[in-house]
């Protein structure tokens, strides 16, 4: 999956050159694709423990590791002001212990899509420097998370993050950079999504635990609208 995004990403920049027959390019037009350096923040605190038949210590808590990953997004403007984006991206994290378990391996290589919709008001008339904000739904898809050392020592054989739908905010703003539709587009986003862990020895569940996943979404590359 991440060799495909790539793919998608390098097409997408190799589609910013094209300004001929195939794709004219305008600062007005009603599509505009990017292609992103984007930064995930997220948080992976326990918010309550469900099940506990491992031990964990009094006062355990957990930190996810933050990622930079390439995002591609793409926009349909319905009007100069109104427009609908969706982006696509894969992002990977560890999920460590803090407190009386400090970097203690939870969760080893957890992927996560980020499947996200957000309708965006853009202010101004349309030239030169474009502020937006923008909300949306999202649905977390996790891939082949794995229980981490610490949970493995402990006899937890394999590990299950439940998938979930949850809400962003987002706010930014595009830059043309001529008029054949290139621009730079700066990007945060912040997310609103819990999800259940749990960790199982064989096919016993032996933990199970809440966490706010809320991420930051930094992004910021260029944009090719036509």
């Amino acid at each position: 999956m991440k060799n495909l995004l790539k793919r998608a990403v390098a097409a997408t920049v190799l589609a910013f050159g094209l300004s001929g027959t195939a794709m004219a390019g305008s600062s007005d037009g009603k599509i505009q694709i990017k292609a992103l350096a984007t930064l995930v923040a997220p948080d992976g605190k326990i918010t309550s423990v469900e099940l506990d038949d491992i031990g964990l210590p009094a006062g355990t808590q957990t930190k996810a590791d933050d990622n930079f990953v390439p995002t591609i997004a793409a926009e349909y403007f319905f009007t100069p002001n109104i427009s609908l984006e969706t982006i696509c991206c894969v992002t990977q994290h560890d999920v460590t212990g803090t407190g009386p378990v400090d970097g203690a391996g939870l969760v080893s290589n957890a992927n996560i899509i980020p499947a996200t919709l957000t309708a965006k008001y853009h202010f101004g008339d349309g030239s030169g420097f474009k502020p937006y904000v923008g909300a949306g739904p999202t649905y977390f898809i996790f891939i082949d998370e794995k229980a981490g050392d610490t949970a493995k020592a402990l006899g937890a054989t394999r590990q299950k993050m439940n998938d979930k739908i949850g809400f962003a905010l987002q706010a930014g703003f595009d830059l043309p950079l001529n008029d054949r539709g290139l621009g730079l587009s700066v990007d945060a986003k912040r997310y609103f999504v819990n999800t259940t862990a749990r960790w199982y020895a064989g096919d016993t569940e032996v933990l199970r635990t809440r966490h706010r996943i809320d991420p930051w979404v930094i992004s910021a590359g260029l944009a090719y609208r036509f």
